[in-house]
C-alpha cells in the first residue's frame, strides 16, 4: 500500500515537472515580440507635498513614506515619437486618487469620487489610452494619497501597444496565474464535494477547510499579482478581494490543525490554540467592521494582520513538529509543507515591506508565496488522503474484530453474546410487540457419535441456513449453543407466526430433499410479548419450554 502511494505521488510530481515547462512555453513563446515598450521613467519633475525634485529617474527617487492626504505632482515632456500604433500607458496606482493631464487638459481620472466618500481605492495597474496625438506634449499627473504609510517611491511607467498591454501583464505574472487558477479550481471542486459530504459525516471537515484555504489563497494570488484585471474587475474590488482573502485564509487553516493539537493532549497548547483562534476571529471581525464603517480600511490593518498570519504559521509549525513523535508520513509531509510556506511567505513579506516602507526592491521573483501555498495545499491534500486511507483501514479492522466478537464462526450467524446484548437492550428500551423463537437441532449428539463431528458441523450449518432463510427477514437470528438457536421477530401477529412456522417446516423438508442423507430435524417453540406481559426473561423461558415440549413430542413420534 505504501509503495502504491509513493508511486502515485511520484507520478504526480513527474507529470507536473513535465507539463509545466510546456505550458509556460505556450505563454512565453511570443513574449519577445509583444513586450516592446517605450520607457517613461526619466526626465520627471516630482513634487511631494512641498518638496520638489527636478529631472529625476522615477525608479531612483525615494522619499519618506507618504500618508493620507499627501499630494504628489509629477510632470515631464512626452517623447516626440514613440513608434506605437495605439499606445497604452501602464500606470501603477498605490492607494491614491489620480488625475492625468495632457497640456492641462484632463484625459484620465481615477478614484476622486471614492476618495471624497472615504472609500478604499486599491492598488494595482491601470491602463490609460495614449494616442499618438500626445507626442511631444506635457504630461502631468496629480495624486492624492488615501491611506497612511503606503509607499516611499514611485513605480516605473511604460507605454505598450494597446493590443499587447494585457498579454504582457499575464505573461510577466504567469506563475501567479497558474498557481492562482489551480488553487481556485481545486478549492471549488473540493468545496462542492465536501459541502455535501459533511451532511453525512464530520470526518470531512478537514478537507472542507483545505478547500476554503485554497479558495482564499487562489483569490489572493490572482488579485495581488493583478492578473484579475484581465476579467475587467475594478481596481478597488480587486484590492478588496486581495485583503479579504489574505485575512480570512488563516481561519480554515487554524481549524484544520485542531486535530493535531488535540492529539498532543497538552493543556497549555490547547489553551494557546483556543486563544489564538479567538484572537484570529476577533481580528477578522474587527477589521471588516472598521472597513465597512469607513473608520479604518483593510489596508490600514495590514501590518497587524500580517503579524497574526506569521504568528499563526509559527504556531502551526510548532504543532506539527511536536506531532512528529507519532512518526506518521502525513505529519512529516505537513512539516515539510509548512516550512515551504513559512519560507515563501517570509520572502514575500520582506520584499513587500521593504518596498513599501524602505523603498527597496529586495527581491524580483514574483509569485513565490502562491507557489509555496500551492505546494502546501497539495501536501495537505496528500496528507489528508493518507490519513483517511489509514483511518478507513483501521475502521475496517475494528469492524472485522467487532463482527468476529459477535459472529458464530461455524454458521456466520450472530452468536450468544450478540443475542444477550440484543435482549438486554430490548429490556432497557421496554420494547413491545416481539416474539422469541427457540430452536434446537434434533439428534446432533447421535450424528457426532456415529458419523463424526464433521458430519455434525454439516447438520449445524444446514440448520442455520434454514433458520436464517425463514426468520432473518423478520428479525434477528443467532446460534446460542451447540445445537441451540434463537430468533427474535418483530411481530406478534398469530397469522404471520403460523405462516412462518409452516414455511419453516417446508424449508426443512426441501433441505432434506436437496441433500441426500441429511435427515435434518429441528424442534421449536415460541412466545410473544404483549402490553400486559412484557417480561423478556419470562417470554424467553416460555418459548424455551415450548421448544422442549415440541422436542419430546418429535422424539416420541420418531420412536413409534
Amino acid at each position: 500500500m505504501k509503495k502504491l502511494k509513493f508511486i502515485w505521488i511520484l507520478f504526480a510530481l513527474i507529470s507536473i515537472l513535465t507539463w509545466m515547462p510546456r505550458l509556460d512555453g505556450l505563454l512565453t513563446k511570443e513574449y519577445s515580440a509583444i513586450s516592446g515598450y517605450v520607457g517613461l521613467d526619466d526626465g520627471w519633475d516630482v513634487t511631494v507635498n512641498e518638496k520638489t525634485w527636478q529631472n529625476v529617474l522615477l525608479t531612483a527617487l525615494q522619499f519618506p513614506a507618504v500618508s493620507k492626504g499627501d499630494e504628489i505632482t509629477m510632470q515631464r515632456t512626452l517623447p516626440a515619437d514613440w513608434g506605437l500604433v495605439e499606445g497604452a500607458l501602464r500606470l501603477y496606482v498605490r492607494h491614491s486618487a489620480v488625475s492625468m493631464y495632457i497640456d492641462d487638459e484632463l484625459v484620465y481620472e481615477y478614484g476622486t469620487d471614492r476618495l471624497a466618500a472615504g472609500k478604499t481605492l486599491g492598488s494595482g495597474y491601470q491602463f490609460v489610452n495614449f494616442p499618438n496625438t500626445y507626442q511631444g506634449k506635457t504630461l502631468r499627473i496629480q495624486m492624492t494619497v488615501a491611506e497612511d504609510k503606503v509607499f516611499t517611491k514611485l513605480d516605473s511607467m511604460r507605454l505598450y501597444e494597446w493590443k499587447d498591454a494585457f498579454r504582457v501583464l499575464v505573461t510577466e505574472n504567469r506563475l501567479p496565474l497558474f498557481s492562482g487558477c489551480f488553487l481556485m479550481l481545486f478549492g471549488l471542486i473540493v468545496f462542492a464535494i465536501t459541502v455535501f459530504a459533511l451532511l453525512f459525516s464530520t470526518k470531512y471537515i478537514r478537507l472542507f477547510c483545505i478547500s476554503l484555504f485554497s479558495i482564499c489563497m487562489g483569490l489572493w494570488t490572482l488579485s495581488y499579482y493583478n492578473v484579475m484585471l484581465i476579467f475587467a474587475v475594478p481596481l478597488y474590488s480587486i484590492s478588496l478581494i486581495n485583503y479579504l482573502a489574505l485575512y480570512l485564509a488563516p481561519v480554515p487553516l487554524t481549524i484544520y490543525i485542531r486535530e493535531e493539537v488535540a492529539n498532543l493532549r497538552l493543556r497549555p497548547l490547547t489553551i494557546a490554540y483556543r486563544v489564538f483562534l479567538a484572537v484570529e476571529l476577533a481580528a477578522v471581525f474587527a477589521v471588516m467592521t472598521l472597513h465597512t464603517l469607513n473608520i479604518v480600511h483593510l489596508t490600514g490593518m495590514l501590518k497587524y494582520m500580517q503579524a497574526v498570519l506569521f504568528v499563526g504559521l509559527l504556531f502551526f509549525l510548532l504543532v506539527l513538529l511536536l506531532n512528529l513523535k507519532f512518526s506518521r508520513l502525513e505529519n512529516q509531509l505537513s512539516v515539510l509543507g509548512m516550512l515551504v510556506v513559512i519560507g515563501c511567505v517570509a520572502y514575500d513579506l520582506i520584499g513587500y515591506n521593504s518596498g513599501r516602507y524602505l523603498g527597496m526592491d529586495a527581491f524580483n521573483i514574483r509569485g513565490v508565496s502562491s507557489s509555496g501555498i500551492m505546494i502546501f495545499i497539495c501536501i495537505l491534500f496528500i496528507s489528508f488522503y493518507i490519513e483517511m486511507t489509514q483511518k478507513m483501514m483501521e475502521q475496517k479492522e475494528r469492524d472485522f474484530l467487532i463482527k468476529s466478537a459477535y459472529t458464530d464462526e461455524l454458521t456466520q450467524l450472530h452468536n450468544r453474546r450478540y443475542c444477550m446484548e440484543r435482549l438486554n437492550k430490548m429490556r432497557d428500551e421496554q420494547t413491545a410487540d416481539y416474539t422469541i423463537v427457540c430452536l434446537d437441532v434434533n439428534n446432533l449428539k447421535t450424528v457426532n457419535d456415529t458419523c463424526g463431528h464433521a458430519k455434525g458441523d454439516v447438520l449445524i450449518r444446514s440448520a442455520a441456513s434454514v433458520i436464517a432463510q425463514t426468520f432473518e427477514q423478520d428479525g434477528m437470528v443467532a446460534r446460542t449453543g451447540g445445537d441451540e438457536f434463537v430468533a427474535v421477530l418483530r411481530t406478534t401477529d398469530e397469522k404471520r407466526l403460523s405462516a412462518l412456522m409452516e414455511q419453516f417446516e417446508q424449508n426443512i423438508a426441501q433441505k432434506n430433499l436437496a441433500e441426500n442423507g441429511l435427515n435434518l430435524s429441528i424442534a421449536y417453540g415460541y412466545a410473544s410479548a404483549s402490553q400486559q406481559d412484557n417480561d423478556i426473561d419470562k417470554i424467553y423461558q416460555t418459548a424455551d419450554d415450548c421448544m422442549y415440549e415440541k422436542k419430546k413430542q418429535m422424539k416420541a413420534a420418531a420412536q413409534h
